[in-house]
């Protein structure tokens, strides 16, 4: 799974073993994630989205959101066992940064990682609309769909200009087009700036201005067609959560980029250094998509019943189960 082959035999033995063991805590967490936390995430996201879908005419704007989040993250979970198994191994060669699959599970990761940043952060901005001006409908679900619509549109167009540093990174020597990009750090800077700078800003003010009107009491605070005060909670459950695992990554991923342009890669402790941190960090990464529909479980309030709701659909099946046909008897009567 996870090797030091990369190590030179030269190497200083104490390094050897430092990597070693290492590299044996990340087998480790690997092994622990894709046994407890890979299938969990599966059926947790899987849960979240069929529940939501089942129950359209109930689903709030919040639910809109972690519905996307949620395929997002069956996206990112379908790719983890892909990454922590062969990584690191030299030997695979489908892990050459050059090979075309690699590209194309990195364009998948970098869509599904904008698409649950954008969500979140557009769930915090819809989250003060809805409080500051209730009733207005301007983020209702109608128009909450057509949005994340607009976010998986926007991720893969955003992911385009990635693409493009990637695919000539890898035809730079047949294609004179591509003499100019040539640096995969590049791709890797837009990613910081567009899927962590631009969320992180947004967040925050969208964070200030709740935390505003919040302060603010009005004879609006007991208008029953407000949201569900444990949404509140959830909000900041989920940026915090969010933003928390995905921090180290982006941080690394600027990290390379100013290595690069400081032509510190030739430091192989350094750079070693470097690449554990871009492991640890990815794991992170992955581990949003265990964390976020186990927070919906347990913090949105209306998720049990929605679920009893399906589950009782599916075990009496089609007719509908007994005391339901004798409700609509007598309603009929």
């Amino acid at each position: 799974m996870w090797s030091c082959e990369t190590l030179n035999s030269t190497e200083n033995s104490v390094d050897q073993h430092l990597c070693h063991d290492f590299h044996f805590v990340l087998s480790i967490l690997s092994l622990l994630y894709l046994i407890i936390c890979f299938p969990i995430s599966l059926c947790y996201n899987g849960l979240l989205v069929l529940v939501n879908l089942y129950n359209k005419a109930t689903m709030t704007m919040p639910d809109v959101y972690f519905v996307n989040i949620a395929i997002a993250g069956l996206i990112i979970n379908t790719l983890a066992p892909m990454y922590l198994l062969g990584l690191a191994n030299t030997k695979w060669a489908i892990w050459n940064s050059n090979n075309e699959v690699y590209i194309t599970l990195l364009i998948l990761f970098n869509v599904s990682s904008l698409v649950t940043m954008y969500s979140t952060t557009l769930l915090s901005l819809d989250y003060y609309i809805e409080r500051a001006l209730p009733r207005t409908y301007m983020s209702s679900v109608y128009n909450t769909k057509h949005v994340c619509g607009f976010i998986w549109g926007g991720a893969m167009l955003t992911s385009f200009s990635s693409l493009l540093f990637y695919v000539c990174n890898h035809v730079s020597t047949k294609i004179i087009e591509c003499s100019k990009m040539q640096n995969k750090e590049a791709a890797d800077a837009i990613m910081v700036f567009i899927g962590y700078v631009v969320p992180a800003v947004a967040v925050l003010y969208a964070l200030i201005l709740i935390l505003r009107i919040r302060k603010e009491a009005t004879p609006l605070d007991q208008d029953t067609g407000r949201l569900d005060p444990s949404v509140h909670r959830l909000l900041i459950a989920t940026v915090c959560t969010q933003f928390t695992l995905w921090t180290p990554y982006y941080v690394t991923l600027l990290v390379s980029t100013f290595t690069y342009a400081q032509g510190r890669f030739a430091d192989e402790n350094y750079s070693r250094i470097l690449h554990f941190t871009k492991i640890l960090s990815k794991f992170l990464a992955f581990s949003s998509s265990f964390v976020m529909p186990l927070l919906y479980r347990y913090i949105n309030k209306n998720f049990p019943n929605k679920l009893r709701r399906l589950l009782k659909k599916i075990h009496c099946g089609s007719q509908g189960c007994s005391h339901e046909r004798t409700v609509v008897q007598q309603v009929m009567t």
